[in-house]
């Protein structure tokens, strides 16, 4: 299973490991076909650690979402540079659309015990192409819009979410 993302600096494609995160990995692909990523921004990049999008239009307002879908981080899976795990308030079983690549290997944000710290990060696919478009998001200038920090000065808008 993969996807297509298709952004405004090109094109990213992932492997969906619906084997280790089936319950993830079928929230991300229903977000895809219902066209809800289409027009939303990476919202928040940090270079030297992951670029978040899939929940913000480009004016910065929040699209609303479905019910969260219940933490899998407990797959085995690391974050990884060129993994994509699922965003998440301090709940770790709160994640709706919201997704981040990591652009460095960040170890830290995995499963370590079932308590709020150590759930972790729930990894469900691994970038296979366009991990150059990853790379040169991550270095895109950033500043604030409105309580919101390190958002693109100028909006990289993901076109489509394509699943096959």
């Amino acid at each position: 299973m993969t996807a297509t993302i298709s952004t405004g600096m090109g094109d990213i494609t992932l492997e969906l490991l619906p084997e280790a995160a089936p319950l993830t990995v079928a929230n991300f692909a229903e977000y895809a076909k219902s066209g809800h990523y289409d027009g939303t921004i990476f919202h928040r990049v940090i270079d030297g650690f992951m670029i978040q999008g899939g929940g913000f239009t480009p004016d910065m307002n929040q699209k609303p979402t479905r019910a969260p879908v219940k933490c899998e981080s407990q797959n085995g899976l690391s974050n990884k540079r060129g993994t994509v795990a699922m965003a998440r308030t301090s709940d770790p079983h709160s994640a709706t659309s919201q997704f981040f690549i990591n652009t460095v290997d960040n170890a830290y944000l995995d499963f370590t015990a079932p308590t709020e710290r150590g759930w972790g990060y729930c990894v469900f696919a691994r970038v296979t192409g366009g991990m150059d478009v990853v790379d040169a998001i991550s270095k895109v200038s950033t500043g604030f819009s409105g309580p919101h920090q390190n958002v693109p000065e100028e909006p990289v808008v993901i076109k489509s979410v394509v699943v096959s």
